[in-house]
């Protein structure tokens, strides 16, 4: 059987407008932006502010997307070619249509499994803030970054449990997120209004699949945005339980991860980003999993606010996270 010959789009360019992150642009090329972020950065990475920003009327190199230069006239081979394409994608409606389908890069994490915690959800937004006469709110962005999260570790083979869930948001590329209150538990539970039962309800639902997965690697990874004052801007920070000797691993791994990232992209600017033990956390001191508690910012500082409401920072938060996490991984073998 013969098989079409594949060749790549010549190099092409183009230059940022006003306005323009990498999302954007790679979407005015119809190129999809959660599969070709990376490659992007890779390609143009000196020509990038902190390791995200374009720069207006800057040129930028487009990734190469394959095409096919033979039309495939056989039935057979077809079908082969469709196989072998769905073979490397699993779908999952939670991230939304437009992300729907993520694309296996490695078998990395194949085995593993992964608990994400979103902050808050459901009747507790969380922290809140007015944004350009709108209210954002902490739950809405944490849920995002959770999952991008989610679908970089999926994409290295990891098996994830989302466990706080908002059924028809999906992915956002939006800077201001609309806020609502139908989130549910995994599996599909309403959460409480009473604060205990909330944090206890996720701790039972991690614990009984911590349980049920015996035996595997495991690990609880819980996302938020700080509120402090208005002035006190913060970096990425972590937590971990005092006694857990793997989390504190993971929670450092990822601290690393950030450190290497800020002197890669910001040599100019120290990171103060900590990882710490804070074992008096309800979800800290009751979970089963080894895990990582993550501050991503302080949701009523300006300068945080670009970390947390640019989709485009998002991204960069969920692949740094997940590069943390494949640190951990990598480290304990």
């Amino acid at each position: 059987m013969s098989f079409p010959v594949i060749s790549q789009t010549s190099v092409k360019t183009v230059i940022a407008e006003k306005g323009d992150g990498i999302y954007s642009i790679l979407r005015k090329q119809g190129i999809n932006p959660v599969r070709h972020y990376g490659h992007f950065v890779d390609l143009n990475q000196d020509n990038l502010r902190d390791s995200m920003h374009l720069y207006e009327g800057r040129e930028y190199i487009i990734p190469p997307v394959p095409v096919d230069t033979v039309a495939i006239t056989e039935a057979v081979e077809k079908k082969a070619t469709e196989i072998k394409s769905v073979s490397n994608i699993i779908s999952d409606d939670i991230f939304g249509k437009k992300y729907a389908h993520t694309e296996i890069k490695s078998n990395k994490l194949q085995g593993n499994v992964y608990y994400l915690i979103s902050g808050h959800g459901g009747p507790d937004p969380g922290a809140i803030e007015k944004y350009e006469g709108k209210i954002i709110a902490e739950d809405e962005y944490a849920y995002d970054i959770t999952l991008r999260l989610a679908k970089e570790l999926i994409s290295h083979g990891a098996k994830t449990y989302i466990i706080i869930r908002d059924l028809n948001d999906g992915i956002r590329d939006q800077r201001v997120l609309e806020i609502d209150r139908d989130e549910v538990a995994y599996p599909n539970e309403e959460i409480p209004l009473n604060q205990l039962m909330r944090l206890k309800q996720r701790v039972d639902a991690v614990n009984k699949l911590y349980l049920e997965n015996s035996g595997k690697y495991q690990r609880l990874i819980v996302t938020h945005v700080d509120s402090r004052s208005r002035g006190q801007n913060i970096d990425v920070f972590f937590y971990h339980h005092e006694n857990s000797k793997n989390g504190k691993r993971l929670a450092e791994s990822i601290h690393e991860t950030f450190l290497k990232k800020y002197k890669q992209y910001q040599p100019n600017r120290n990171y103060e980003g900590t990882f710490a033990d804070r074992s008096g956390l309800y979800l800290v001191k009751n979970t089963l999993p080894a895990m990582a508690y993550i501050e991503v910012g302080n949701i009523k500082n300006k300068k945080d606010q670009k970390r947390i409401l640019d989709p485009d920072n998002r991204q960069a938060l969920a692949k740094w996270i997940s590069e943390g996490v494949l640190l951990d991984y990598e480290t304990s073998k």
